[in-house]
């Protein structure tokens, strides 16, 4: 699958998520880009997006695009916690639906 991680993401998320085939938006071209370009472009060469970004999800018709959006909500954004929801991340992958926000938070997997 090719991601690609939003410029609110920790770019070293990415070495988490080996088995796809993962760009970082700087690494795309895609930095200090608007949501609504960041998405346009994405959906020509990825089948995800993901991001942490909740308001994108809002601001943005997501269904008007040939890609899915994950929104990870973390505790916070940092790397570590961000890296607790890859398990969940990681699942939700193969039955991700193009033109939908995906929510992953971490409340959803709190023991």
């Amino acid at each position: 699958m090719r991601i690609l991680l939003d410029e609110c993401v920790d770019w070293r998320l990415l070495r988490d998520l080996t088995q796809h085939e993962v760009k970082s938006a700087r690494q795309a071209g895609l930095s200090s880009t608007d949501d609504g370009d960041v998405l346009r472009m994405a959906e020509r060469e990825f089948d995800v997006l993901i991001t942490t970004d909740k308001n994108l999800a809002f601001q943005q018709n997501v269904g008007r695009f040939a890609i899915a959006v994950v929104v990870l909500q973390g505790r916070s954004s940092r790397l570590r916690h961000l890296r607790e929801l890859v398990p969940q991340l990681l699942a939700d992958l193969p039955v991700l639906t193009r033109g939908r926000v995906h929510w992953i938070s971490w409340g959803d997997n709190a023991l």
